[in-house]
């Protein structure tokens, strides 16, 4: 049995308050990825009143080794009352900022990108002061599709690189490290007012080096934000962790983030794509962007 290292123990919840989330995600029959990817922070995030929602899930079309969301079940029509439920439950918890993303679902010739593009216009409908931050694949590179989801005017679009190249054929085997990066180099063209952010898993095997080199190529394509985060393995099935990475390289990452130009690195161990992914609203007005 694996020993978790000190740092990567997290507080027990006040579950009163995760309960209360929970009670109203259920009566919605919303996804959250909190759950689905059996993510560390829950109770942290829960507590707090806040949630990654997963929509047109929970069963995705790809297989990728170290995420714990179902593969195995078949996708389901999309649900054309998601996007409302989704509203209203950003009504309810009275969210200030919102981070919605999704399964893959390579099934649709637009990878799900209209059902984005409903949630960010109902959410806009009931409650307008909300920031939005988008979560996507990388739908097969279609970029018709990338341009309706940008066209709905998210305040964040982020898509994760994930890990280095040299792992992507054992880490990501569906996905394209190349695609990704131009996913986010298209966005910075077609939409510049929107943030755009990252996010990238280590403990796999990687170097130091070999995450640096991430990193400057996702400043060559001019990415806002970056985040860093230990790779934890769900199930003995999963792909293993070839290392803890120490908090003190976390930080050394976070500091060369910084020096090379990210307006905001997020790197320890229990960072994940959407952890404290509020604290853009303080970046955003510390660096606005034209409409």
């Amino acid at each position: 049995m694996v020993v978790k290292p000190e740092w990567l123990r997290v507080k027990a919840p006040q579950w009163q308050r995760v309960g209360s989330v929970k009670e109203i995600l259920r009566d919605l029959a919303l996804n959250t990825v909190c759950e689905e990817a059996s993510c560390p922070n829950i109770g942290e995030c829960f507590q707090a009143g806040t949630a990654t929602f997963l929509i047109m899930g929970p069963a995705c079309t790809r297989a990728c080794p170290y995420c714990d969301i179902d593969f195995e079940k078949k996708p389901q029509a999309l649900d054309p009352t998601e996007s409302l439920r989704l509203a209203e439950a950003v009504r309810r918890l009275n969210l200030n900022h919102v981070v919605i993303t999704s399964v893959n679902r390579d099934d649709l010739s637009d990878g799900g990108a209209s059902q984005f593009q409903r949630c960010i216009e109902e959410i806009r409908e009931i409650s307008p002061k909300t920031t939005i931050e988008v979560l996507i694949p990388d739908l097969c590179g279609n970029w018709q599709a990338l341009e309706l989801i940008l066209a709905a005017r998210p305040e964040v679009l982020n898509h994760n690189t994930e890990t280095i190249p040299r792992l992507y054929r054992r880490v990501r085997p569906q996905g394209d490290y190349r695609r990704s990066l131009e996913l986010l180099q298209r966005t910075r063209q077609i939409a510049p007012h929107i943030y755009t952010k990252s996010g990238v898993m280590v403990g796999l095997g990687e170097t130091d080096a070999e995450v640096r080199e991430v990193m400057e190529d996702l400043r060559k394509v001019d990415c806002d934000i970056l985040t860093i985060g230990q790779y934890l393995q769900p199930s003995q099935k999963h792909l293993g962790v070839k290392e803890f990475v120490t908090p003190q390289q976390f930080d050394a990452w976070r500091e060369f983030g910084e020096a090379i130009g990210f307006l905001q690195v997020v790197s320890s161990p229990l960072t994940r794509s959407s952890y404290h992914a509020e604290e853009v609203r303080k970046l955003m007005k510390k660096y606005p962007r034209g409409k």
